[in-house]
């Protein structure tokens, strides 16, 4: 099964508006998929489902075929937020810490991960002992992700985590990102707003709009062959890609 996680018409309503429509996609396993359009499409709606923050009107998510258990999918599925989402009275090393020590795992295969997750990340092992407000924005984010992949995620979730990050420390963690994410051969689904970010990091964009999924593939199926005139509009939008 190519697929890692597959949503059956999955929708949701808040209200008489509907957030996401009957909505079917595939996250191949093994690759980058990414969410993108405009505020209020439905990308966030359709992470936040995924990993059990809010509870679908219909529809079904699979995980490797089968129906999910969210307790024990959470602790398959590593999520990264906004400027990285971390506890402020845990230092760094508390923060990645977090659910190992939860779960009871030996102190010495945890130190050993640790290890491995700071050269990974390129994160200094002798900031481990600062909290979050002594760290920068940068080095949260890197400090989030350490936390995501402390075990060993099968599915890594980010929605926006680098929206707040100036350009060049952006720029930074996204070839970080991108190397992590090929040398790993993790399965990632990422929400951005950015069209250069998704074109970067994803094998394949998901185009929404209006709680529908509007075209999915590569940045240049998307850009040679539009499926509408919305899709036009959103490329247009956005014109550093088209010369990228």
């Amino acid at each position: 099964m190519s697929a890692l996680v597959e949503l059956v018409d999955l929708s949701k309503r808040y209200g008489e508006a509907a957030a996401l429509q009957p909505t079917n996609l595939e996250i191949a396993r093994g690759k980058t998929t990414v969410l993108i359009g405009p505020s209020g499409c439905g990308k966030s709606t359709l992470l936040r489902l995924i990993i059990g923050l809010t509870t679908p009107d219909g529809g079904e998510i699979l995980f490797n075929g089968d129906k999910i258990d969210i307790d024990a999918f959470r602790r398959r599925t590593g999520y990264v937020i906004q400027e990285g989402g971390l506890f402020p009275h845990l230092t760094a090393r508390g923060n990645v810490l977090l659910m190992s020590r939860h779960l009871g795992k030996p102190e010495q295969e945890s130190a050993a991960r640790l290890r491995d997750l700071c050269q990974l990340t390129r994160f200094p092992d002798a900031l481990l002992g600062r909290y979050p407000l002594e760290l920068s924005g940068g080095q949260r984010q890197r400090v989030s992700l350490m936390r995501a992949l402390m075990l060993s995620p099968e599915l890594l979730l980010f929605d926006e985590p680098l929206g707040a990050l100036d350009p060049l420390v952006r720029a930074g963690l996204q070839r970080d990102l991108k190397e992590i994410f090929a040398r790993l051969h993790q399965t990632v689904l990422l929400v951005t707003h950015d069209l250069a970010e998704a074109a970067y990091l994803g094998d394949n964009i998901v185009l929404m709009n209006e709680g529908r999924i509007v075209q999915q593939g590569s940045i240049v199926d998307l850009r040679e062959n539009p499926a509408n005139e919305f899709v036009s509009e959103f490329i247009n939008a956005q014109r550093a890609v088209l010369f990228a």
